[in-house]
């Protein structure tokens, strides 16, 4: 029998908890977390190569996918909320405890295909008031937001890997990597990017 929705969202929510924490625990062995084999590792993998690349890219997964799909890419919300920083969440971002953390999961799709599943953890203190306007407002990808700004910001790549047996996808294996969005040194936003492992990127 399908899982209800309810239930499917709960255990992708306990798999992307688990990620975070994952995350975090490198994160503070190593000061600064910078995943040295992320491009072997990729590099290493069976994937169509339209996978590989926006799976490796360091720009706008958004902006990639428009590209090669020729679709204008829309987002849909799942869920968002505001939270305050716990303990964890705020050294992840490094942020004080209790500062505002928008929390947002989306899927992105280009035409009526669902390429991406992504979920971002992003403190508010930190971003221009339009910025934080447009990301509360919900089905706007993030890459377009960066956009509009003109900001000038980094992605540190973290964590790779396949996963098995997920339900984001019914059980599609999926590419998981997660990375900072950094601006003037500061971290805008941390992001867990989940891409399903199919024909659907024999573009």
């Amino acid at each position: 029998m399908p899982k209800k929705k309810s239930e499917r969202n709960k255990s992708s929510d306990g798999s992307f908890l688990f990620l975070y924490r994952h995350h975090l625990k490198a994160l503070t062995r190593g000061g600064i977390f910078l995943s040295t084999d992320f491009l072997e590792k990729l590099k290493s993998l069976e994937i169509p190569t339209c996978l590989r690349v926006c799976c490796g890219t360091d720009g706008s997964v958004t902006f990639l996918l428009e590209i090669m799909t020729r679709n204008p890419v829309s987002v849909t919300t799942e869920s968002q909320y505001t939270v305050k920083a716990d303990r964890e969440t705020a050294a992840l971002l490094g942020i004080e405890e209790g500062s505002e953390v928008n929390n947002r999961v989306v899927r992105l799709s280009a035409g009526d295909t669902v390429f991406v599943y992504a979920r971002s953890l992003s403190p508010l203190e930190r971003m221009p008031e339009t910025m934080r306007e447009q990301l509360m407002r919900a089905d706007i990808p993030i890459g377009r937001i960066l956009r509009s700004h003109n900001l000038e910001t980094r992605r540190d790549m973290g964590e790779l890997e396949v996963l098995e047996g997920e339900p984001t996808f019914d059980g599609i294996p999926v590419l998981s990597r997660s990375y900072k969005i950094v601006h003037n040194n500061y971290t805008l936003m941390w992001i867990n990017e989940r891409f399903p492992i199919d024909k659907r990127w024999s573009l």
